[in-house]
């Protein structure tokens, strides 16, 4: 490494930076610094072999995970002469720490194909090892000063996929325009799916059930399906939405059997929930979910599923959210004023218990939290509800609303950003991802995931037999051609 002179932030960053601990003893690597190693490859590759002498053909590293589960997802690595593999890898500093950290009792780790560590120790992983210590291409203290400051979630360019470069080619409206036809699908498909229900249980029956999937998050889609199918059991003859609540509440599996060692205030009101639900319970019971179909684990507290189903009550007991949906598509609005004006239908001003907690176990709040933010409005609108309007106008040949719902669409804000798009920006657009393509709208989102699912989700992180590269070229050339000059 040739040394920059007279450089102040050189020299503090080399005299004080975790090069220097490296340098001065003999210090085990952090973690992190051994995951990037790995994602960067800083690894004398054909030398590499697992602890049992079996050699390793490193053809993808894989992607960075950073929720939880393996360190790296869908690597594809070829042991020995067998035929190539795609699988997760995880990154610990020994051996041993396989089981020091439970991996071999949790069914996320069930798809790794080699556990990548420092050191290798007594205890083995089991699975397919790869000690780093004997193959690093560069010195520890040298590769920790080039890759510590390197943020995971940074795609290196040579791991980008085969379509980035002609992506990156296209002008940036070409690019734009290639996302609305690709989001243009994703619309269609949601409301292809919306409408075949809508065949078998009703218009109205179908977009409950899209309301309560979509208040199921990634985590317990599934579960907030089931309650919703009972809906034309469960939802007549309740007075209140306290009512509704103790139901969806009971149903879920989600109700508390005790009220000891609740926080102040829940007692009260889980004994009012119980107060109705025990009266009802064994006419619901051959319904009542398991509580094991719910998922909670890296569930933020207020999309805990208790809450959702709360807010979820009130709009049913309101009795009138469905024909508010519909007067609000015909309804004249600016294009600023899409996301409050949904947002002002769909919230709840006041619940005495939930607007000041997350869950049955959560203290009070310190101020009134609502029960839905602008983000899950978002989620609402470009899954659920827009889809749902843009199907029943095809359905009812209504031109004008047809027009109406896929001018919302292409303008609405883009939604909470997420880890697949995060992967999709780097691994597809690079460089392009900076100048606005696939984060400004929702609609360049939706584009976006669209052609994850059509193309990168078919295919290994390698981008083998991969059209979509074919696709973009194929794109420029028809948007530059003479006939399109009045684009």
């Amino acid at each position: 490494m040739i040394p920059l002179a007279n450089s102040f932030y050189a020299d503090w960053r080399t005299r004080h930076g975790f090069a220097a601990v490296l340098r001065d003893a003999p210090t085990t690597p952090p973690e992190r610094l051994l995951q990037a190693i790995w994602l960067h490859q800083r690894l004398r590759r054909d030398q590499l072999r697992t602890l049992d002498g079996q050699s390793i053909r490193v053809l993808h590293p894989g992607f960075a995970n950073v929720e939880g589960g393996p360190d790296f997802r869908g690597a594809v690595l070829q042991f020995g002469e067998a035929a190539s593999v795609t699988g997760d890898v995880e990154v610990d500093l020994r051996t041993s720490g396989w089981r020091a950290h439970g991996h071999h009792q949790n069914p996320a780790f069930q798809n790794v194909v080699l556990h990548v560590v420092w050191d290798a120790d007594r205890n083995a992983s089991g699975t397919a090892t790869l000690a780093l210590r004997s193959v690093l291409d560069a010195p520890l203290a040298e590769l920790s000063s080039q890759l510590e400051p390197v943020s995971l979630r940074t795609l290196p360019e040579n791991l980008r996929g085969q379509c980035a470069a002609p992506l990156r080619d296209l002008p940036e409206a070409a690019l734009a325009e290639l996302l609305h036809q690709a989001a243009q699908v994703r619309l269609q498909n949601k409301a292809a799916a919306l409408r075949s229900r809508a065949q078998h249980v009703g218009w109205e029956q179908s977009l409950w059930e899209g309301l309560f999937r979509a208040l199921g998050y990634k985590h317990n889609v599934w579960p907030m399906q089931c309650l919703a199918e009972l809906r034309p059991r469960w939802a007549p003859g309740a007075d209140s939405p306290l009512t509704l609540q103790a139901r969806l509440l009971g149903l879920s599996g989600l109700l508390p059997a005790e009220l000891s060692r609740r926080p102040a205030g829940a007692d009260d009101y889980l004994r009012r929930i119980w107060d109705c639900w025990w009266r009802e319970r064994e006419e619901f019971a051959d319904a009542t979910l398991p509580r094991i179909l719910w998922r909670f684990h890296g569930l933020r507290p207020a999309n805990h599923p208790q809450r959702r189903l709360a807010l979820a009550a009130h709009w049913l007991h309101a009795g009138d959210l469905v024909a508010r949906i519909e007067r609000w598509s015909g309804a004249v609005l600016l294009d600023k004023q899409l996301l409050d004006s949904l947002m002002n239908l769909l919230q709840v001003l006041d619940d005495d218990y939930w607007s000041w907690h997350w869950t049955f176990r959560s203290a009070r709040l310190k101020k009134v939290q609502p029960l839905l933010g602008a983000q899950r409005v978002t989620e609402l609108a470009v899954n659920i509800i827009l889809p749902w309007l843009w199907t029943r106008s095809v359905a009812g040949k209504n031109e004008k609303l047809r027009a109406e719902i896929e001018k919302r669409h292409a303008v609405w804000p883009a939604a909470e950003d997420n880890a697949t798009l995060r992967l999709a920006r780097q691994r597809l657009l690079g460089r392009s991802a900076v100048r606005g393509g696939g984060g400004r709208t929702a609609i360049e989102q939706q584009g976006l995931l669209q052609i994850v699912r059509d193309f990168c989700d078919h295919t290994d992180a390698a981008c083998g037999g991969c059209r979509f590269p074919a696709l973009v070229r194929n794109w420029k050339a028809q948007y530059q051609s003479p006939t399109d000059a009045d684009r």
